[in-house]
């Protein structure tokens, strides 16, 4: 019985350390990341907007998000850097197969209140 409660607070601590240990190791890769942006890295923001870095500050990045449209975001707001492969990948899913609708689904989708 002399032990249990020793047991219990180790229980307790024991998953707490591995979890801030797991939390602060994330919050350093992320952090570097930021630190290594640079010009013509294609980028997604932690809203989900993507873009390419067009300049980079000490505090802030631009970023253009289509043609001749440049916004300028803090550097912590920049989630991930894309590599090329998934920006390939990502392209040819996309152009692969064209999307067609029948006519029912048209006159649904226009007609819909």
């Amino acid at each position: 019985m002399d032990f249990l409660f020793p047991l219990l607070i180790l229980a307790l601590l024991v998953p707490m350390f591995f979890g801030i240990r797991k939390q602060k190791r994330e919050a350093e890769k992320v952090a570097s990341m930021q630190e290594t942006l640079k010009v013509g890295d294609q980028v997604i923001t932690t809203s989900g907007l993507y873009g390419t870095v067009v300049e980079v500050d000490d505090s802030s990045v631009d970023l253009e998000i289509a043609e001749d449209v440049v916004t300028t975001w803090l550097r912590q707001a920049i989630r991930e850097v894309r590599n090329e492969e998934t920006v390939a990948a990502e392209t040819t899913e996309a152009t692969d197969a064209p999307v067609e609708e029948a006519v029912d689904q048209t006159e649904t989708r226009l007609t819909k209140d």
